[in-house]
């Protein structure tokens, strides 16, 4: 391992020759011991392959592109949370000159999906998609698939998931942006069979709203 990680486990962590950490090339996951740790290089010597853990279920979280200091700290918790996938994309309410600068920030949202994912001892990194439109996001395919809703009349988020739930299976949670939706875009998620659902009577902001149904959904796939 070399540059800044190398850096951060000598630096911060001060690690040490002997030493074990558990480590994955984003495909497996491995009991190393550190070998060498200099100041910009570390080697590690693989002492067994860990059994993988397969995910309960693969939340996929599709976010309205929003403030990106709000954006980033969405990347960062869903990623904590155990999403799957993130995929930004921009919706009519979506601040104007967004959709152009965002993709400069996909190199930052993927360092910052890769600390937490190392902050949470995560096997496998998230995929963090390139930015795409609303009508493209609507196609995405999942077992599931939920649109939140701050509307009354919306079901509870928990009234939508299936009482049988399988392990494994993906769930499409679409959280619209900080103007939330458009008459548009409800016609639309609802002709694309997208499901509303509800997280409470008070309004989240949509950064609070997606960790909010990653959570529920997580923990309702945790009791099958």
């Amino acid at each position: 391992m070399s540059g800044e990680e190398a850096h951060h486990l000598t630096r911060v962590l001060r690690v040490e020759a002997g030493q074990k950490y558990e480590i994955s090339d984003n495909r497996q996951v491995y009991l190393a011991e550190v070998e060498t740790a200099r100041k910009d290089a570390v080697t590690f010597t693989i002492v067994e392959k860990l059994a993988a853990t397969e995910p309960l279920v693969r939340p996929v979280v599709l976010a309205a592109l929003i403030k990106f200091d709000r954006f980033e700290w969405l990347v960062e918790k869903a990623t904590e949370l155990g999403a799957h996938a993130i995929i930004p994309f921009v919706a009519d309410r979506s601040e104007k000159g967004l959709d152009r600068a965002a993709p400069g920030r996909l190199v930052r949202w993927r360092k910052i999906a890769r600390e937490a994912s190392e902050q949470s001892r995560r096997q496998l990194l998230p995929e963090l998609h390139e930015v795409t439109q609303f009508d493209d996001a609507l196609r995405y395919e999942a077992a599931y698939r939920l649109a939140l809703e701050e509307i009354s009349g919306a079901p509870p988020i928990l009234a939508t998931l299936p009482s049988q739930r399988c392990a494994g299976e993906t769930v499409g949670i679409l959280v619209g942006p900080e103007g939330g939706w458009t008459g548009r875009e409800r016609e639309a998620m609802r002709d694309a069979g997208w499901m509303a659902a509800s997280l409470g009577q008070n309004i989240l902001r949509a950064e609070t709203a997606a960790a909010a149904a990653l959570a529920i959904v997580s923990a309702a796939w945790a009791v099958t």
